[in-house]
C-alpha cells in the first residue's frame, strides 16, 4: 500500500477484565447473533467522517444485485474485502466501508414478473392500491397479468426492499464490518439524481449523443444490448448452399441464416480471391425474391469460410453492420423487435412471386422462418444438397435465452474509446496507473479497451430504471425533433419525463403537435452502477465528505465484470474528475462447482449461503473464503469449512487454557517476565509471523497472512502448549522455579494477545468472544500487532528451538502410539538420540520435554553417531497400574 499508518496504540492495551469471565465450556454457538447485535449497538464499525483524509481508507464496495437471494460467491468475495477492511481498521485507519444495493434493472424486473405473475402494458393507466394476483406462488400455466408501468415499478420497489433486508441479514451473520449507516440503493431518488446529473454533464460535454443505427437486440426482453453484455454460446447450426443468379450462371453462397435472403443487400468476397474477381462490379439476383444485388469486395470476407463469398444482410451479425456501413449499402429490414418477420416486405421486392413468397414468412419467428425459407428454396431449386451441420458461436445477451438479432433503433451512446483513439489511449493509461491485485488482471482490462468496437450503449427499453432526464419537442405535424432535446436544470433532478413537464410547457401539451414527449427509455444499469464512488461518497451533496473518500483506496470485484463495472467506472471518473476512481483494484476469482464450472444463478448450480453459515459457523465459512488468494478460481469445499470450524473451536479452547492460570486477577502483559529459552523461542517465531502477516496484508495477500498465522497456531497448540503445560500449572517438572512458571504464563498471554489480533480479520466472532473474556472494548478496534513487544520479550530466543523441541516431543509420543498405550503412560527413563548439532540446542528445554513426555526418571540427550536425521528414543515405558477393585 502506498501509505503506512501507525497503530492506535504503541503497545498492547493493559487488560482489566478478570479471567473469571471465561466460560466453563466455550462454544461457537450463538456468537453470530450476539456479537452482530453488540457491534451494531456499540457502533464498532461506524465511520468517523471527521477524520482527516490521510487517515481514511475508503472501499468502493460492490452493490449486489437485489433480486432473489445471495449465493456462496458473494460470501467468498465479500469476505476478502472484509478481511482487508478489518486489517486497515486495526492499523489505525478510519475505514469507509459502505454497502449498496443494485436494485434497478432487468434482474429485478424478471424477479417481479416471476414472483407476482405480472407484466407491463404501457397502455394501461395506474391503478391505486393494486394488489398483485400472486406473491411467490405463481402457477406454471398462469398467463401474466398486465399492469401499468407505474404499478409495476411500485412492485419492483417493494420486492427489492424485502430482498435487501434478507441480504443484510446474511451479511451481518457473515460478520461483514460494514457501516450499515452508509447504505444506498441504485434506484433511490438520490441515486437517480446523481445518475441523471452525470448524464446531463456528459451531454453538455458532447460525450453523450443519440443516433439511429443497427443495434444488438434481445427479442425476449425487447431491449438493446451493449457490447459488454454479450456472451458467445456454442450452438448447433447448418450451412445451406444457395444459388444466386448471375449473368453467366449461378453464384453459390453458404449461409447459416437462409431466412435472411429477403434482407440481402449485396454479396461480398475478399478482393484477392481470384474465384470472384471477375464478379466484382457486377450484379446477381437473389433466389425466390428476384432482387438485384451487387457483388462487392471487402477485406473482412474470409476465403476459407463457406464458399468464400457471403451475402450481406441487414442485419445477420456484426460483420454485416461493418460491411453495410463501410460499403454504404441500403437497409432492408425484415426482423422486428419481437424477433418475428415484419409484415411489410422490403421495397426492393417488387415481383408478384417474390411478395407472395415473403407473405409466407410474415409473423414467423426467426426459427420458423428458416424452416419455411428452406422449403421455398427447395421448391425454387436454389437449395443445393443437404444442409451441412456445424457447431458455431452465437451471440446472446448474457441474461437472455435466445440469440440476439440486429435491428435499427434510436439509442443513446456515450464515448468510451470505441470510436476515439485518443480517448482509448487515455483509458489504457488509466489502467496502467491503477494498482492491480493480482497484477496480471491489468491485461484483461487493456484487452477489453483495445477490442472495443463502438461506444457505450446507454439506453435500455425497459421499465424499472433511471429515466433519461430528457424531453423532445414535437413539430407542428407531431414529428419528434430528436436533434434538439429539452433538458432540466440540475436543481430539478431527479425527474421522470413520463410524468414531469419541461420548463415552458404545460401538462396539456404532452403528446400533441407543437408540444413535447418524454424520452421513454431508462439508463443502462451500469450507467448508474459506474457511479458507485459518487453515490456512496455523496458527490455534489457533501463536497467535504466526498473529498475525504474520493479517490477511493480500493475497488474489490470479480474478474468477470472488469469489462463492465470496473471499465465503466474508470470512464466516468476520467471524464468527470480527470482521475482514477480508486488507487487499487482487488480482483476475486469465481467459485467453481464440482464439475469445475462457474457457479451462477443462470446455470442453476449455486449454493445459498445462510444454511452453510448456520451449519458450519460464519468463522468457518470465512476461513474457507479467506484461504483463497485474489484472482484464483476456487472450488466450493465444505471440507475446508470443517477445518475452519475446528480452528475456531481450538482457538476458544486454547484461549481458555492460556487464561486458566490467572484466576480472578487481571492479566498483565510483561515482556520482562519471559526468561525461559523455549518461551523466548516461541515469541521470536511469533514476531516473524506478525511481520509476514503484515507484509501479506500490505501486498493485498490476505491468504498469505492467514496461512502463516494458522501454521504457527497449530505449532503453538500441538507442541508449545504441551511442552509448557506442566510448568505453567506450577507442576513438579525438574528445576521449575517461580520465575519459570511466570515465564510460561507471560509467553502464553503475549501469544494469545497477538494471535487474537492476527486472527481477528478472518475469525471475527471467535476472536471477539475470547477478547471479551479478558479485555475491554473490541479486538476489531484494537491495534494490529507489531513485532516490537514480542522481540523485546524474546530477547536472544532462538526460533530453531521450537521446531526441534516439537520434533523431540513427537518422537516420545510416537513410542507410546506404537505401543498402543495412553499418552499419559510414563517412561521409567528415556534417552533422545538427536541429529548432529541439536543436543546443545535441546538442552535448554529438557525439563519441559521430561514433563510433557511423562518421563519419571532421567531424560538424557545423545547425538547420533550414524548420521541419522530423525530423533530416536531409547527408554522403557512403565507398565500400567493395576485397576483397583470397586
Amino acid at each position: 500500500m502506498s501509505e503506512q499508518t501507525t497503530n492506535r496504540a504503541s503497545a498492547p492495551i493493559e487488560p482489566v477484565r478478570p479471567v473469571a469471565q471465561v466460560p466453563e465450556k466455550p462454544s461457537l454457538d450463538g456468537l453470530e447473533d450476539r456479537w452482530s447485535q453488540l457491534w451494531g449497538e456499540h457502533g464498532t464499525y461506524a465511520f468517523d467522517g471527521d477524520a482527516p483524509r490521510e487517515q481514511v481508507f475508503s472501499i468502493d464496495t460492490p452493490p449486489p444485485t437485489a433480486s432473489g437471494s445471495l449465493h456462496i460467491g458473494h460470501v467468498f468475495s465479500y469476505t476478502h474485502t472484509d478481511c482487508l477492511a478489518r486489517y486497515q481498521r486495526m492499523r489505525g485507519r478510519e475505514v469507509f466501508y459502505p454497502m449498496g444495493w443494485d436494485d434497478n434493472g432487468l434482474p429485478t424486473e424478471r424477479r417481479v414478473q416471476n414472483y407476482y405473475g405480472v407484466q407491463v402494458d404501457t397502455t394501461l393507466a395506474y391503478e391505486p392500491g393494486f394488489t398483485p394476483p400472486f406473491a411467490g406462488d405463481v402457477p406454471k400455466k398462469h398467463r401474466p397479468t398486465p399492469i401499468s408501468r407505474q404499478n409495476f415499478v411500485e412492485l419492483c420497489l417493494t420486492l427489492a426492499a424485502e430482498d435487501e433486508k434478507s441480504f443484510e441479514q446474511v451479511f451481518r451473520y457473515l460478520g461483514l464490518s460494514v457501516d450499515w449507516a452508509q447504505t444506498y440503493q441504485t434506484i433511490s431518488p438520490t441515486s437517480q439524481q446523481t445518475s441523471q446529473r452525470a448524464f446531463l454533464r456528459q451531454l453538455a460535454r458532447g460525450e453523450a449523443y443519440q443516433i439511429e443505427a443497427p443495434t444488438l437486440w434481445d427479442v425476449t426482453f425487447q431491449t438493446a444490448v451493449a457490447q459488454a453484455e454479450l456472451e458467445d454460446r456454442e450452438r448447433e447450426g447448418a450451412y445451406h448452399r444457395i444459388s444466386f443468379h448471375g449473368p453467366d450462371g449461378p453464384v453459390f453462397i453458404e449461409t447459416t441464416r437462409p431466412e435472411l435472403v429477403a434482407a440481402c443487400v449485396a454479396l461480398v468476397a475478399h478482393p484477392d480471391d481470384e474465384r470472384y474477381q471477375p464478379l466484382f462490379g457486377t450484379s446477381v439476383t437473389s433466389p425466390v425474391f428476384g432482387v438485384e444485388v451487387p457483388v462487392l469486395a471487402h477485406g473482412l470476407a474470409d476465403p476459407e469460410k463457406g464458399a468464400g463469398i457471403a451475402m450481406i444482410c441487414t442485419f445477420g451479425d456484426t460483420t454485416d453492420v461493418t460491411w453495410w456501413r463501410e460499403l454504404n449499402l441500403p437497409t432492408r429490414t425484415i426482423v422486428g423487435r419481437d424477433g418475428r418477420i415484419l409484415a411489410d416486405p422490403p421495397e426492393a421486392i417488387v415481383s408478384e412471386s417474390g411478395r407472395a413468397a415473403y407473405a409466407e414468412l410474415v409473423g414467423l419467428t426467426v426459427f420458423s422462418a428458416q424452416k419455411t425459407m428452406v422449403e421455398l428454396l427447395t421448391a425454387s431449386g436454389d437449395l443445393h444438397g443437404e444442409p451441412r451441420k456445424i457447431s458455431h458461436p452465437v451471440k446472446f445477451y448474457e441474461r437472455g435465452d435466445k440469440p440476439l438479432e440486429i435491428v435499427s433503433s434510436r439509442q443513446w451512446y456515450a464515448r468510451n474509446g470505441g470510436r476515439d483513439s485518443d480517448l482509448r489511449e487515455a483509458l489504457i493509461k488509466r489502467g496502467k496507473e491503477l494498482e492491480w491485485h493480482p497484477g496480471y488482471m491489468e491485461s484483461r482490462y487493456e484487452n477489453w479497451v483495445d477490442g472495443l468496437a463502438g461506444d457505450w450503449l446507454l439506453s435500455r427499453q425497459r421499465f424499472f430504471g433511471v429515466p433519461f432526464p430528457v424531453w423532445y419537442r414535437l413539430d407542428e405535424s407531431g414529428e419528434v425533433r430528436y436533434d434538439d432535446p429539452l433538458v432540466p436544470a440540475e436543481d430539478r433532478l431527479p425527474i421522470d419525463p413520463s410524468t414531469d413537464v419541461p420548463e415552458g410547457y404545460t401538462v396539456e401539451q404532452r403528446g400533441v403537435p407543437g408540444g413535447f414527449v418524454g424520452d421513454p427509455d431508462v439508463l443502462d444499469t451500469w450507467a448508474t452502477s459506474s457511479l458507485t464512488p459518487q453515490l456512496a461518497g455523496r458527490w455534489e451533496r457533501d463536497p467535504e465528505f466526498f473529498a475525504k473518500v474520493f479517490p477511493y483506496d480500493i475497488r474489490p470485484q470479480g474478474h468477470d465484470i472488469i469489462r463492465t463495472w470496473l471499465f465503466s467506472t474508470v470512464v466516468r471518473a476520467n471524464a468527470e474528475h480527470d482521475s482514477l476512481p480508486w488507487r487499487h483494484a482487488a480482483i476475486s476469482g469465481w467459485i467453481l462447482d464440482p464439475d469445475r464450472k462457474k457457479m451462477s444463478k443462470s446455470k442453476g448450480n449455486v449454493v445459498t449461503p445462510l444454511g452453510l453459515l448456520e451449519q458450519h459457523g460464519s468463522d468457518a465459512v470465512r476461513y474457507w473464503s479467506a484461504s483463497a488468494r485474489l484472482g484464483a478460481d476456487t472450488a466450493f469445499d465444505e471440507g475446508q469449512m470443517k477445518i475452519g470450524r475446528r480452528l475456531a473451536i481450538k482457538l476458544l479452547n486454547a484461549s481458555k487454557f492460556a487464561l486458566s492460570f490467572a484466576g480472578d486477577d487481571p492479566v498483565t502483559l510483561d515482556p520482562a517476565a519471559v526468561t525461559e529459552p523455549i518461551d523466548r523461542a516461541l515469541l521470536a517465531t511469533l514476531a516473524d509471523v506478525v511481520e509476514t502477516a503484515t507484509a501479506g496484508f500490505e501486498a493485498f495477500d490476505h491468504a498469505r497472512a492467514l496461512e502463516n498465522t494458522e501454521s504457527f497456531f497449530w505449532t503453538f497448540t500441538d507442541d508449545y502448549l504441551e511442552l509448557v503445560k506442566d510448568r505453567a500449572y506450577g507442576g513438579e517438572a525438574a528445576g521449575v522455579t517461580p520465575e519459570a512458571i511466570a515465564s510460561a504464563r507471560a509467553a502464553l498471554w503475549l501469544s494469545l494477545d497477538t494471535l487474537l489480533r492476527l486472527f481477528a480479520p478472518f475469525l471475527p466472532f471467535a476472536t471477539e468472544e475470547v477478547w471479551s473474556w479478558w479485555r475491554e472494548g473490541s479486538v476489531h478496534r484494537a491495534a494490529w500487532p507489531t513485532s516490537d513487544l514480542l522481540r523485546e520479550a524474546a530477547a536472544d530466543g532462538d526460533p530453531a528451538l521450537l521446531p526441534a523441541a516439537g520434533t523431540a516431543l513427537a518422537a516420545l509420543r510416537k513410542v507410546k502410539s506404537e505401543a498402543k498405550v495412553s499418552q499419559r503412560a510414563p517412561f521409567a527413563s528415556a534417552e533422545l538420540v538427536l541429529p548432529a548439532g541439536q543436543r546443545e540446542l535441546l538442552a535448554a528445554v529438557v525439563a519441559d520435554l521430561r514433563a510433557a513426555g511423562r518421563v519419571n526418571g532421567d531424560l538424557t540427550l545423545a547425538e547420533a553417531t550414524d548420521g541419522a536425521a530423525g530423533v530416536q528414543v531409547r527408554g522403557d515405558l512403565l507398565p500400567p497400574e493395576p485397576k483397583q477393585p470397586r
